[in-house]
């Protein structure tokens, strides 16, 4: 089991965004917009699985899951208000959310079905998270040239991804859940996740007013595509889940735990007194 901490993170999000907050490039800044449209949704889908999971547990291993049951829930909960908070700006901006609404009908197609699904679903779904977050802790270029306080929104919730990166997973296991369905609902959710990604962020760039501009493609091109790329980049460890032998826990999360200590001063665990301004 893991020890998760519920953070408060302390960084301005009522000050409007840049139209192309993330170092002025047009295609990165709505790539990041588009993954910030489907966390509230689609991290209440994890909140909401990962409870209804432990209920299901027999008792003593209920208990076993319940502290970090809640841990996870607290972050969860926070990540979402604060890219509630985040997609605000982006719709002021002009931006429309077409990925939440989807999302939101494919849960109300999973009422009623085998809680386990939901877990597995989220197992998957949070491989994805923990290993972007691998990309971006290890690739501080991505982000270089972005307002300090967008940039350690980011990395504080990709250090929080890769620190609860275990928990959907086990509880699956001790749900009974079984390997074909693990790698059934992994290739469900990676279908998905990367039709939503790219329709999501190629809507935004409409938008945006950036669409036909060669600069804008020729960017996402390297960005995705590139040897070092998101998506390219990001093959070998989107196969370590179809291992047999596989376990979120072997993801290397010293990157995360550096980077949380380091900026220790930007964030208090929930439970304490906000620190006042000097």
């Amino acid at each position: 089991m893991t020890d998760l901490i519920v953070r408060r993170l302390m960084v301005d999000l009522e000050t409007p965004l840049p139209r192309h907050w993330c170092a002025g490039d047009a295609f990165r800044t709505a790539w990041f917009n588009a993954l910030s449209m489907s966390f509230p949704v689609g991290e209440q889908f994890f909140i909401d699985s990962v409870r209804a999971g432990v209920q299901q547990l027999p008792d003593g291993e209920r208990q076993r899951f319940e502290a970090e049951a809640r841990a996870f829930v607290g972050q969860e909960a926070t990540h979402r208000r604060l890219h509630g908070l985040f997609n605000e700006h982006l719709a002021d901006q002009g931006l429309i959310n077409h990925w939440a609404p989807r999302a939101l009908r494919r849960m109300q197609r999973l009422e009623g079905v085998d809680v386990r699904a939901w877990v597995g679903l989220t197992a998957a779904t949070e491989h994805f998270t923990a290993i972007l977050a691998e990309y971006l802790l290890g690739r501080p270029d991505v982000l270089r040239g972005t307002e300090p306080r967008l940039t350690a929104l980011w990395l504080w919730h990709s250090c929080e991804e890769s620190e609860h990166r275990s928990t959907a997973f086990d509880l699956y296991r001790a749900l009974g859940g079984n390997e074909t369905w693990r790698l059934r609902l992994f290739r469900t959710a990676t279908v998905y996740f990367l039709l939503d990604a790219l329709r999501q962020t190629v809507n935004n760039l409409w938008h945006d007013g950036s669409f036909w501009r060669l600069a804008t493609w020729t960017s996402g091109w390297r960005f995705l595509f590139a040897r070092d790329g998101v998506l390219r980049g990001l093959v070998p460890a989107w196969r370590r889940y179809l291992r047999a032998d596989f376990h979120p826990s072997q993801q290397d999360d010293a990157p995360a735990r550096a980077w949380l200590r380091e900026h220790a001063a930007i964030w208090q665990p929930v439970g304490q007194p906000a620190a006042q301004p000097a």
